[in-house]
């Protein structure tokens, strides 16, 4: 069954890297370009089509793997996260979320009509798939029942996830970096657990997201786009739930994997909120656009955004290998350690400033 994992893969990164080129001319159908605004990091028009490379690719990568069951080449485990029936609830969803997107991205549609179609994926494919947390494992602690709010707990969570991932796609290689590297790790310590079908899917959106990124890196010549980044954060949701369903992790180890986007998205979210600010206007107050903002440029932040996931990933590994001491010690560190990082982009900002007097 190995045999057929380096093939897929080879086939799904040829496929968006040859996609992605061909996107990346501004006359290409369907030729949508990000002109730049007050939310941007950009100063002229790219094409914001990338998405449609990683997605196409991804269903390429799907069928091939489906047409190679059905020849025989390979066979997957029938229970736990493999088990049959489970796939066309996430897939689906995840490509109808993608054209709604690219819907979006054409026409500018309303932010209430844009959640109320996402909440209906997000709603198939918890219940399609059975992706319901019941509970949340707390090191030391024990495990917390949700009772009741288990269901619109795990759909709201789903709900950001998909939401999260697209306003962290705001800046050259970035959201890119983070799908090959999320994606990556969450597909190794899948294949570690033994769901090799969830390993190999998450995998295959990585190798897409590898063939997209290499046209994404600053200076970018392409955007992923909402059509990109909006199924990217319900894949991620999705695939996470299933491998915690499944019991092959727990919520930590997705969350801790994807915690640079969850952390940066929900902390600014809750800023934003206590400021009354009308959250779903473009801004750039993320912790990645204000480093950008006061002088590290993309590909110093994009670094410290790289090593940043890398340790967390690293961190996941260790966390599933971990007794319970050690993974309440891992997670506290990581609680202090974004503390630490929040004032460090603040003492940036102020040092940043100073120099602005200064000149």
């Amino acid at each position: 069954m190995t045999a057929a994992f380096p093939g897929l893969l080879i086939l799904v990164w040829v496929s968006s890297f040859g996609l992605t080129k061909l996107l990346c001319v501004p006359s290409s159908a369907p030729g949508l370009l990000d002109h730049p605004n007050e939310r941007s990091l950009h100063v002229t028009p790219i094409p914001r089509t990338g998405g449609l490379a990683i997605l196409a690719s991804l269903l390429l990568g799907i069928l091939a793997m489906h047409m190679a069951e059905w020849l025989g080449v390979v066979a997957w485990n029938t229970s736990g996260a493999d088990r049959p029936g489970v796939w066309p609830w996430i897939i689906g969803p995840a490509l109808a979320v993608g054209a709604v997107s690219f819907w979006d991205d054409r026409a500018n549609l309303s932010p209430g009509l844009r959640l109320g179609l996402q909440g209906i994926a997000a709603v198939g494919a918890v219940w399609g798939a059975d992706l319901v947390v019941t509970a949340v494992p707390v090191p030391l602690w024990g495990v917390v029942p949700l009772g009741a709010l288990a269901v619109p707990l795990t759909v709201l969570g789903l709900m950001w996830m998909t939401n999260l991932y697209n306003f962290m796609d705001g800046m050259d290689g970035f959201a890119g970096g983070m799908a090959v590297l999320g994606f990556g790790m969450l597909g190794s310590l899948a294949w570690l657990g033994g769901a090799q079908q969830l390993a190999l899917v998450s995998l295959l959106i990585a190798v897409a997201a590898g063939g997209f990124l290499v046209f994404n890196l600053p200076p970018a010549r392409i955007f992923m786009g909402d059509v990109g980044s909006v199924p990217l954060g319900f894949l991620a949701g999705t695939l996470a739930l299933l491998g915690v369903r499944a019991g092959v992790f727990d919520l930590w180890v997705p969350l801790l994997i994807f915690s640079a986007f969850v952390v940066d998205a929900t902390v600014t979210l809750f800023r934003r909120l206590l400021r009354g600010v009308k959250v779903w206007h473009g801004h750039r107050e993320h912790y990645y656009q204000r480093l950008v903002l006061a002088g590290w440029g993309h590909r110093k932040t994009m670094a410290a955004e790289y090593s940043l996931m890398l340790a967390s990933g690293v961190t996941a590994l260790l966390y599933v290998h971990g007794t319970e001491p050690i993974r309440f010690g891992l997670l506290s560190l990581w609680v202090i350690g974004y503390i630490v990082l929040a004032r460090g982009v603040h003492a940036v900002e102020l040092k940043a400033g100073k120099r602005g007097i200064e000149a």
